[in-house]
């Protein structure tokens, strides 16, 4: 089903006329098909047909970028679980857990998109030799591995913070940000496992959280995008620093940051090899 054709039917004369109540609205849409979901969000909020296609192209493209991202963490997790790279043990017990989860995410998307989904993009870690992660020949292996892990995962969750104001008044915000709160789960037990390899205490750089637009120890030059935001300290117009006795780094830290869709896009274009039909900014 074309989403915007059946806006089109769905803001018609023909249909607003039988219905005298937005719960009768709601209830009318139901009927209708779990593929044309993506229009609540223009009837609720949009006054104009115009207005309401926008609305509607925007969460369309809110959750293609999702399953961009979703498509990326699936592929890298599976392909480290088949490498030969990961310890036996908690590494591999956390890989595989979170393999699932990317998983269920990329198949909730699809179904969610109906004809808007598009197949997995071609995808290569190793960013022109930057990267040989899946290599067990490769003393940096596992040590690359967890670098990009962390990488995915913290962008993602700032990813779903972007698109959360595009997704307003559709069914998908609360599973979005069901999404997102797991995908920061999965950035902390990372950064775990990262500081276990280092053998370094859980220093400000290490820390579950992010300090500053500090990428951390060992992260590479290449995932600075990543954190290019988080040493923000004002929230809604307020100084934090100027309310507590804490500095910037307490500060940054307290706060976690969005990225729009166009740098996150950028981050993950790093890594796509070919792509038909991902979705642009």
């Amino acid at each position: 089903m074309d989403i915007i054709n059946f806006l089109n039917e769905f803001t018609s004369h023909d249909l607003i006329k039988k219905t005298s109540s937005r719960r009768e609205m709601l209830g009318t849409f139901g009927s209708l098909g779990k593929k044309a979901a993506l229009a609540a969000l223009p009837f609720g909020l949009a006054s104009t047909r115009a207005n309401a296609a926008t609305q509607a192209n925007e969460a369309i493209s809110a959750l293609q970028l999702a399953l961009t991202l979703e498509y990326l963490e699936a592929d890298f997790y599976m392909k480290a679980l088949d490498s030969g790279v990961l310890p036996s043990g908690r590494a591999e017990a956390v890989y595989m857990q979170i393999s699932k989860h990317e998983t269920a995410h990329v198949n909730f998307l699809k179904a969610g998109l109906g004809d808007a989904a598009f197949d997995s993009p071609d995808f290569d870690f190793t960013v022109g030799g930057a990267f040989d992660p899946f290599n067990t020949n490769n003393d940096a292996a596992y040590a690359q591995l967890l670098v990009l892990a962390q990488a995915f995962e913290d962008t993602g969750v700032r990813a779903y913070k972007g698109q959360a104001t595009n997704l307003m008044g559709t069914p998908f915000l609360q599973p979005a940000l069901r999404i997102h709160s797991v995908e920061a789960r999965h950035a902390a037990e990372v950064r775990r496992l990262r500081a276990d390899f280092l053998n370094e205490p859980l220093n400000q750089d290490l820390l579950p959280w992010i300090t500053l637009d500090n990428r951390g120890p060992g992260m590479p030059e290449v995932t600075q995008p990543v954190y290019n935001g988080e040493e923000n300290i004002t929230q809604a117009g307020i100084d934090l620093t100027a309310i507590t006795d804490f500095g910037a780094v307490s500060a940054s830290q307290s706060y976690d940051e969005p990225i729009s869709g166009e740098t996150a896009l950028q981050i993950a274009t790093l890594f796509i090899d070919s792509c038909d039909k991902c979705p642009s900014f």
